[in-house]
């Protein structure tokens, strides 16, 4: 989730945990494995600056934590390294899915160097909001996610999430069901099948019609089949939009739709090809007689 929308970190630390970061729109993923000296990597789960590239204002580094094994003071070293790199302010987001593992991470770390202690901010259940209106999932589908992951057993909450996936312009709003399900205990996986199965949530991707195509009506092999195919125009799709907007082009909302909405794998490759060299966003379809079936 962090990796597909790096805006999510922003928003939980600012908005949720109340952190003061730049304001600014340039925010990008980082190499995650970042060097000291003498040549030793160490290799945070996901690092994100915001800011110019060529000097960033500040940088995040974020890390998933199941349980606790992972030294603390793991996540010093990994912001005082990425500080020297860098010359910007760091904060460590550690995000954890049950109480026991937050409240061990939320501790002051002692580096071992005097003076140099660290602060993790750290995102337990207790930090993630009960969302059961539909309207606030789809404003926030990231969040949304998280709170299925951890307070899916109430069913308002899973219900408001389906409705909102329905709802919602995210690009990203299709893969949200599967990150929450992931992260979820066998229960509310159940109660997601159970939901989601009986509501309009569309299933668009190969992961979705495995689990949640029981109520559609073609056969399982054809759905099975059909979803693989829909699922790489999706990431072909994906992709093309994603060249576009490395490469600095606004991509007006008809554009979009055009290629989102276009299911020809071989079409889609070309145009991902194009995307990497075009000038101008009309070269991308500039051949005659190239209308996507």
């Amino acid at each position: 989730m962090f990796t597909d929308r790096p805006q999510l970190v922003v928003e939980i630390l600012r908005d949720q945990m109340g952190v003061n970061l730049p304001d600014t729109p340039l925010i990008q993923q980082e190499e995650r494995t970042f060097n000291t000296r003498p040549s030793d990597d160490i290799e945070a789960d996901l690092v994100l600056t915001l800011g110019p590239p060529q000097s960033p204002a500040h940088a995040v580094i974020v890390e998933i934590q199941q349980g606790t094994s992972k030294d603390p003071r793991q996540f010093a070293r990994y912001a005082a390294s990425l500080w020297l790199l860098l010359g910007c302010d760091v904060t460590v987001l550690v995000v954890c899915p049950d109480r026991a593992t937050a409240a061990y991470y939320a501790q002051p770390i002692d580096s071992g160097l005097t003076g140099y202690r660290l602060q993790a901010r750290v995102l337990g259940p207790d930090g993630i909001p009960v969302i059961t209106d539909p309207q606030e999932a789809a404003a926030h589908p990231g969040l949304a996610a998280m709170s299925v992951m951890v307070h899916g057993r109430d069913r308002k909450v899973i219900e408001a999430f389906a409705t909102a996936l329905s709802t919602t312009r995210d690009d990203h709003a299709t893969k949200y069901a599967e990150y929450a399900y992931s992260m979820s205990a066998p229960e509310i996986r159940c109660l997601m099948e159970e939901i989601m199965t009986s509501t309009d949530w569309p299933v668009y991707t190969p992961w979705g019609r495995e689990h949640y195509g029981r109520g559609l009506k073609e056969g399982k092999a054809e759905g099975k089949a059909e979803g693989k195919a829909e699922g790489k125009a999706e990431e072909a799709a994906r992709m093309v939009l994603l060249v576009l907007t490395a490469r600095g082009f606004d991509v007006p909302d008809d554009t979009r739709t055009r290629i989102i909405s276009c299911t020809d794998l071989a079409q889609l490759e070309n145009w991902a090809t194009r995307a990497a060299t075009a000038r101008i966003l009309q070269d991308l379809f500039n051949e005659p007689g190239e209308e996507c079936r």
